[in-house]
């Protein structure tokens, strides 16, 4: 799984023009699931938002996770984080997950995150969403579960 975590004052997601998520400070992550995926990558990839230190601590230091702070979370699904960029200037959609894997393991990633995060919003599998957010920094770090080489 892939994942573009950003630090937020604030950020939403809306579908036809309702808001359907927003959190205050925390963190907004377009969640991409990829081919090899399991439930496994569903667990680790939490783990590592919930746990990954970008928030200050009382002497400005990145020291802080979102579990330290109580923090809010926005999920949103994003397959393209997934697309082959390397060739010409259009994306290569070629090795996407399919949209069955894609939906079985964001809906997996949503019930566990419900389970251990008391502050938690989602975005829509599927639907044309409006995000919007206020990067706090600007801080941006991409996670994976898997290693590229």
């Amino acid at each position: 799984m892939i994942t573009i975590i950003q630090r937020v004052s604030q950020a939403s997601v809306s579908v036809n023009q309702q808001c359907i998520g927003e959190i205050g400070v925390g963190i907004m992550a377009l969640v991409c699931v990829e081919p090899m995926d399991t439930s496994k990558d569903v667990s680790r990839l939490l783990e590592r938002i919930l746990n990954y230190r970008i928030f200050a601590d009382e002497n400005q230091r990145m020291n802080l996770s979102l579990r330290d702070i109580n923090g809010g979370l926005l999920l949103i699904p994003q397959f393209t984080l997934a697309a082959d960029t390397d060739k010409g200037n259009r994306p290569s959609f070629a090795a996407f997950a399919a949209p069955e894997l894609g939906f079985a393991l964001f809906s997996e990633l949503k019930t566990l995150a419900r389970a251990i995060h008391p502050a938690v919003q989602f975005g829509e599998f599927g639907a044309d969403m409006q995000v919007a957010l206020i990067n706090d920094g600007p801080i941006t770090f991409t996670l994976r579960t898997k290693c590229v080489k």
